[in-house]
């Protein structure tokens, strides 16, 4: 047996979303900041997250974190987020999976019933909260990064589909949301193939027609990333929707071309962003909880913790809570022969 690289993972999953938690075999990277760190691997070692991601290793619905030394002496780990076509700032999901990584494998002292850790992600620092038992992490909460509302009821012309009303939003990425009912569609698993064809081609239509800067980073744009809300269906929830990570370039010519995947958690910096629009519109206050549902029927849930101000827009500090489960530790391989050295895409599942 013979390779040139060999990475240790951990497979594991948050409210169904797979979030693959990488423990052994990165490269030293460079920078000041987990940001600068995330930058140069963008940059240098970006064969790391489509060998992951891609095939023959991974599949469009999988997501990646790379555990890495903090640079904020405040921090007890350093996290880089991997997906299809980016590297977010951060996610929920991936928050989640790797606290539960970290203090089930040993990585970190697991302190029962609480611990509390923080964690240095490219968009700031986290303060995480892990409520533990007999060894289990049994739910993940977290303070987010403020999210806000940047735009309200903006009107896209989205190719294939016609006239919406949309809006977008950071949550700790840049969303653009929209009514399910709009495109006719139900945000639920089995309609999977319909919303991601309806969100991608939206998402082309917002960085075409309404392109955004973080304020306080002018290296964050998008939006990147995209979802449709509907309202609850389960009286224990408070709204419900679907967010397609994306896989690949969307082509206004192939309006009908699949090029993603449904986030199968209930996404966790798309629930923040759905509170964020909530508040702006003064629908959720302070203090308020909201349970939001994803497509196969798991549940985050978020409150509104402060209010705050991100440059020119009023924003909400929101915490998030979850739970994920490992479900097994792998270690990939690459051969020298192996002619896909850096991973591989096929038009049939990844558009």
């Amino acid at each position: 047996m013979r390779s040139t690289r060999m990475i240790t993972a951990v497979e594991v999953h948050a409210e169904g979303e797979v979030g693959r938690v990488i423990t052994g075999g990165m490269p030293r990277l460079k920078g000041n900041s987990v940001f600068e760190m995330m930058q140069d691997m963008a940059q240098n070692h970006d064969d790391i997250r489509t060998l992951m991601l891609q095939e023959p290793r991974g599949n469009p619905a999988i997501c990646c974190n790379a555990l890495v030394p903090p640079c904020d002496p405040r921090a007890d780990a350093g996290v880089i987020i991997m997906e299809q076509t980016e590297y977010p700032p951060m996610s929920g999901s991936n928050v989640i999976c790797t606290t539960t990584v970290l203090l089930e494998t040993g990585i970190l002292p697991m302190e029962e019933p609480v611990t509390k850790l923080t964690l240095e992600v490219p968009a700031g620092l986290i303060e995480v909260s892990a409520t533990c038992k007999e060894g289990k992490v049994e739910r993940v909460e977290f303070l987010n990064v403020p999210a806000f509302a940047m735009h309200l009821d903006v009107t896209l012309d989205v190719p294939g589909f016609g006239t919406i009303q949309a809006d977008i939003a950071w949550g700790g990425m840049f969303f653009v949301l929209a009514e399910a009912s709009q495109f006719g569609i139900d945000p639920v698993a089995a309609e999977g193939a319909a919303i991601v064809r309806a969100c991608e081609a939206m998402r082309a239509a917002a960085v075409a027609q309404y392109p955004v800067t973080h304020p306080e980073n002018p290296e964050i744009v998008g939006p990147t990333i995209s979802g449709l809300f509907a309202d609850p269906v389960d009286p224990e929830t408070d709204g419900r929707g679907a967010i397609v990570v994306s896989s690949g370039a969307f082509d206004p010519a192939k309006a009908g071309v699949i090029s993603g995947a449904l986030d199968r958690s209930p996404c966790g910096t798309g629930t923040c962003a759905k509170m964020a629009l909530r508040h702006a519109r003064g629908l959720l206050a302070e203090g308020q909880a909201y349970v939001n549902a994803g497509p196969v029927g798991t549940t985050f849930t978020g409150r509104i913790e402060e209010i705050t101000e991100v440059g020119p827009y009023p924003a909400i500090i929101p915490s998030l809570s979850g739970q994920a489960w490992i479900t097994g530790v792998s270690q990939y391989m690459l051969d020298p022969s192996d002619p896909f050295q850096s991973g591989f895409t096929v038009g049939d599942i990844w558009g």
